[in-house]
């Protein structure tokens, strides 16, 4: 149970940076629908992931483990079906400059947008998990 709410307030916390950071994802009706949406992803998580996998797992061996990523969109995607007030939509990507460092700015539709989501939440939660650990 301890596993389980360290999970839900990970997902909280990310599902949070995310909406506050991009413009492209949007959930609508305050914080009861970020904790529900978190609870959702926490659930798709731990329930419906593994049988993911588990489909796309001839996939992942013949890529060597290439599309892993296609596992957490997925997910996300799930996410975005089982709750109304939460929608990942195209955006328009200002684009970044740092000290010779350029990513110039691009138009992401539904899908490039979601995979986006995707690997920023998987890298905060990551990203905390470890924090907490250490």
């Amino acid at each position: 149970m301890k596993k389980h709410l360290r999970l839900f307030l990970i997902n909280l916390a990310a599902l949070w940076l995310v909406t506050n950071f991009l413009a492209g994802v949007n959930i609508s009706g305050g914080l009861q629908s970020l904790a529900l949406t978190a609870l959702t992803l926490t659930v798709v998580n731990l329930a419906i992931r593994p049988l993911i996998k588990l489909l796309f797992l001839p996939i992942n061996l013949i890529t060597l483990g290439a599309f892993r990523w296609l596992v957490n969109v997925g997910s996300l995607y799930l996410v975005t079906l089982f709750v109304p007030q939460f929608e990942i939509r195209g955006f328009r990507f200002p684009g970044y400059n740092y000290q010779g460092f350029t990513i110039p700015a691009m138009n992401l539709n539904a899908f490039w947008a979601l995979v986006l989501v995707s690997l920023i939440i998987s890298f905060t939660t990551t990203l905390l998990l470890w924090l907490i650990r250490k």
